[in-house]
């Protein structure tokens, strides 16, 4: 399986009414049995070749509000700490989404440099939370042909796209609904995920743990960490999203991510000119964006209209190593090549035909959980009006993270408020953030930092891309996240790390 979140994903995906509910801190049940380990799924052991990962279950409540009712179960993963005389605990990882899967992430980082410091005193534990993959799976029936295929509502032309999307978004939901017999969509949440979290450490036997969260998962460890903050040890939180669920403020900020990371490109791209030809100046490729997309608004490349390209140019702006790809595609759409168009769409999933679309379970658990989470706006207006607004405030793409989604119709209104930040637990959040990141603007870092108050730090890179802590290329930033998880060093006040 592809991976979703901050480790790579499908340019498809990404990245109140409170209603009374359990208790926050709903505990780990003291009989939690211990887990036993084994060998993992065969997918999961070729994506973690050639690091050799044990796997387990661990069983927890669909629904807290009944912990004795029906059980799920949940797939984790261990990379055992390589120096048991070391060995300071566990380091739970997620990579984000949500809907994505963490089973193999401890390989990953391991292959991308993970310094031995932290292998020697952690077992590194991966999973695919609840309705991910290969714990319950949820699915919402998207086929290759479904109108829902990003996470990411489609860019709105002109005002009478927003009310065609509406009524996209209600069949998804609706659709989400009719595949949902068991009522499982509703209890994916990011505080139940907390809670699954709170029994996968009751379940190791640990008395505390770090985590490692990416993306989506900055959230889910702010949540973990406001919830069960007396059984959290050391929390880093890398390109965060702002709080504890992803709201449609939070969409939004996509739009000026992309504002502020755009440059780079475009100054990378200006400086081969000679080669790509979209630009003498930084500018000059801005313009080149804008009509292209304008272009392709007004007559599609074989299939490929401006909402896609500017949803491919976003997803592409993730990595740097992924800007020469994006040249490349600027250049053939530019020049109407149909043949790299349809390569374009193929890549993707978006063949045409009734089967279930590789991507439905990611869209599915991310629709469940940001749906679930916090109450979205009903009325269409609201949308149209904010569509208009952030066409003006964000030209790049604005209009299309400000567009209608399927929340607005979800069949489930939230069980309880969002998780509050909890400003009074120890001092060890340490939050990473890029100053240009397209789904997760700086910004995000700078609002968790205050929600946390004293007990948080961020450090912040100069650097653009989605990722930070080894994932990223920045040697400031992979010193201080190593020293805080190996000997607990958390920077006196707020770092910040220039460009290598």
């Amino acid at each position: 399986m592809k991976r979703r979140g901050i480790a790579g994903r499908s340019l498809a995906l990404l990245v109140v009414l409170g209603l009374s509910g359990p208790p926050a801190d709903v505990p780990a049940a003291a009989e939690t049995p211990r887990t036993e380990w084994g060998r993992c799924p065969d997918d999961v052991v070729a994506e973690a070749a050639p690091t050799e990962l044990q796997c387990a279950t661990v069983h927890v409540p669909q629904d807290y509000t009944d912990p004795e009712g029906e059980q799920i179960g949940l797939t984790v993963s261990r990379l055992a700490a390589t120096d048991p005389d070391k060995r300071r605990g566990i380091l739970m990882l997620n990579p984000g989404g949500p809907g994505g899967s963490g089973l193999a992430l401890s390989a990953l980082l391991v292959s991308r440099g993970l310094p031995s410091s932290v292998t020697d005193r952690y077992d590194l534990i991966g999973m695919d939370t609840r309705g991910v993959d290969r714990s319950t799976p949820v699915s919402c029936g998207f086929t290759a042909d479904s109108p829902y295929y990003s996470n990411i509502p489609p860019y709105a032309v002109d005002d009478a796209a927003v009310t065609a999307q509406a009524e996209i978004a209600e069949r998804t939901a609706e659709q989400c609904a009719d595949n949902d017999p068991d009522g499982r969509l509703r209890h994916i949440t990011t505080a139940n995920t907390a809670r699954d979290l709170d029994r996968i450490r009751a379940a190791l036997g640990e008395e505390k743990t770090s985590y490692l969260g990416y993306s989506y998962g900055t959230a889910l460890g702010a949540a973990y960490a406001s919830m069960f903050p007396e059984r959290t040890d050391r929390i880093v939180l890398d390109s965060n999203i702002g709080d504890t669920h992803l709201d449609r403020d939070g969409m939004r900020r996509y739009a000026l991510g992309m504002e502020q990371t755009l440059p780079d490109f475009a100054r990378w791209a200006a400086r081969r000119h000679g080669s790509y030809g979209l630009g003498r100046t930084p500018a000059q490729v801005r313009a080149s964006y804008l009509t292209i997309a304008g272009t392709l608004d007004d007559a599609p490349v074989a299939g490929i209209d401006g909402s896609l390209f500017r949803l491919l140019t976003f997803g592409h702006l993730f990595k740097r190593t992924q800007y020469p790809r994006l040249a490349q595609t600027w250049q053939a759409l530019r020049e109407g090549d149909e043949a790299t168009a349809r390569g374009l769409r193929a890549a993707h999933g978006e063949k045409g035909g009734g089967a279930l679309s590789p991507t439905d379970n990611a869209l599915s658990v991310f629709l469940s959980v940001t749906c679930n989470d916090v109450e979205w706006p009903e009325d269409v207006t609201t949308y149209r009006r904010s569509v208009a607004e952030d066409r003006e405030r964000y030209p790049l793409y604005g209009a299309a993270t400000a567009n209608i989604t399927p929340c607005a119709f979800w069949p489930y209104a939230p069980a309880e408020p969002p998780v509050e930040i909890d400003t009074e637990g120890p001092r060890n959040v340490l939050l990473l953030q890029n100053r240009r990141d397209a789904p997760t603007p700086h910004r995000g870092g700078k609002m968790l930092r205050e929600k946390f108050g004293d007990r948080a730090r961020l450090v912040t890179v100069d650097d653009s891309g989605h990722g930070v802590y080894v994932l990223g290329d920045n040697s400031c930033a992979l010193n201080t996240a190593t020293r805080y998880l190996v000997v607990g060093e958390m920077p006196e006040k707020d770092t910040f790390c220039r460009a290598d």
